[in-house]
C-alpha cells in the first residue's frame, strides 16, 4: 500500500459514495487507475464493506449510553450465553470484553430519555451475577 492508496482510503472513509471521477481528481489519477486501485483494496481486504451511517435523531434514538458490566462469572459456557443474550438486544450497537475492574462495556442507543431508560434495558440483560 502506498500513499495514494492511503489517500483513497481516507477519502472513502469520509464518503464511500464519492464518484470515482471526483475521487480520482483528488488523488491525481485518471478514473480507470483509481477504480482499479479501489478494486484492489477490496480484494486485499483493506475495504471490507460500505455502510450507511444513520442520523439517530431522525429515527428517535436520542440517547446514547455506555453500560459497564462486572460479573463474577468467567467460564466459557456463561460467557457464550451472555454474549448470545446481548446479541438479541437491538439497542446494543457495540459490545466489548475488557480487562480490569469492568468486564464488559456496551454502547447502547435508546428511544427515550425518561424516566430511566436503563430500566427496560437492564431488565432484559442476561444475568451478570
Amino acid at each position: 500500500m502506498n500513499d495514494i492508496d492511503k489517500k483513497i482510503l481516507s477519502l472513502l472513509q469520509i464518503n464511500a459514495d464519492i464518484p470515482v471521477a471526483e475521487l480520482s481528481k483528488k488523488v491525481n489519477l485518471s478514473s480507470t487507475p483509481c477504480w482499479l486501485r479501489i478494486n484492489k483494496l477490496y480484494k486485499q481486504g483493506y475495504i471490507k464493506k460500505k455502510v450507511a451511517v444513520i442520523d439517530r435523531a431522525k429515527i428517535n434514538l436520542s440517547t446514547v449510553a455506555f453500560v459497564q458490566i462486572k460479573t463474577s462469572q468467567h467460564n466459557m459456557a456463561w460467557s457464550k450465553k451472555f454474549i448470545e443474550g446481548v446479541k438479541e438486544m437491538d439497542e446494543v450497537v457495540e459490545f466489548y470484553r475488557l480487562s480490569g475492574t469492568t468486564d464488559y462495556l456496551l454502547k447502547v442507543c435508546l428511544l427515550y430519555t425518561s424516566p430511566s431508560p436503563r430500566d427496560g434495558l437492564l431488565s432484559r440483560m442476561p444475568s451478570s451475577a
